[in-house]
């Protein structure tokens, strides 16, 4: 159900208030919007008459928000933003609308993009739209409906779908090795490179395979993809996802440092907030990766 009216502000005095409360100033705000000031000094007054609460107090020639105005304006900028974001998606595709989700790069590039063209076969009504993502977010301060999500259930307000366990193998170039090594532990006679978001990799994946010895210390990266290229250029041993190791083992630009295989502590998950309707477009993809991975919804 929607709040009365009389809560409802209009687009355009949010439209002004947003403007001047990151501007600083109404002429600055009327020149961004096109308005004159006179217009946005009327667009704050009926705005704070409705709310009944000053939003704004003048210092010099600078308008500065009082402590309500603070807390307010975070929220006009989330509202803006997703109405702007369902404005844009009912534009693109007025029957199912688009799925804007936020991928890991390495899972987005090796497992998830050339599975999409099956998808976008089996749902032409849905345009998926992918950015990258590191590192959990706000859903409600950005405009994604999904993300992909490495680690643990521990993503604050969203639902999940598990995809898949992380299996992992190092590589590396065949420069380095010309077979794969025969102990586990002999790995640590070469260089080996890190990722960023997997500080103890190299230590869980000896451990699991009865290595207790601290690794050495080397080169850190942010993406596996960047760590990849290091090894195809021989600067160590790599510890990578096997759907991102595939196409350099296939195209022998990297070898197998070691034929184990182990699982690293985390999982694959997709994460939606679970406190917003879903849409049909979230409805097909989940149950659309379901079936890729196995896995039931």
């Amino acid at each position: 159900m929607i709040a009365p009216r009389r809560f409802l502000p209009s687009i355009n005095a949010l439209l002004a208030f947003e403007a001047v409360a990151r501007l600083g100033s109404a002429t600055q705000a009327a020149l961004e919007l096109s308005l004159t000031q006179s217009a946005i000094s009327r667009q704050l007054k009926t705005l704070e008459e409705q709310l009944g609460v000053g939003l704004m107090d003048r210092q010099g020639r600078q308008l500065v928000l009082t402590e309500a105005g603070k807390s307010y304006v975070i929220q006009v900028r989330e509202i803006l933003n997703r109405l702007a974001q369902a404005s844009i998606s009912a534009r693109t595709n007025p029957m199912a609308g688009a799925l804007n989700l936020a991928i890991l790069p390495g899972f987005g590039m090796h497992w998830l993009a050339p599975r999409l063209r099956d998808f976008a076969q089996a749902h032409p009504e849905v345009t998926v739209n992918l950015s990258t993502r590191l590192n959990p977010f706000s859903f409600q301060s950005s405009p994604f409906d999904a993300a992909i999500h490495f680690g643990k259930e521990d993503w604050p307000g969203a639902a999940y779908l598990h995809l898949m366990p992380e299996t992992v193998v190092p590589v590396c170039a065949p420069e380095l090795l010309d077979a794969p090594l025969d102990s586990p532990a002999d790995i640590m006679r070469f260089p080996l490179l890190h990722l960023e978001t997997r500080p103890r990799g190299w230590a869980r994946w000896l451990e699991a395979l009865g290595v207790r010895d601290e690794p050495p210390s080397g080169m850190i990266f942010d993406q596996f993809s960047t760590m990849a290229q290091a090894a195809v250029h021989g600067l160590g041993v790599a510890l990578l996802p096997t759907f991102s190791a595939d196409p350099y083992l296939r195209t022998k630009q990297l070898v197998l440092a070691s034929t184990q295989t182990t699982q690293s502590i985390g999982n694959y998950y997709l994460v939606w907030p679970e406190d917003r309707i879903e849409t049909a477009a979230l409805r097909s993809f989940k149950a659309w990766l379901a079936t890729q991975t196995g896995e039931n919804l």
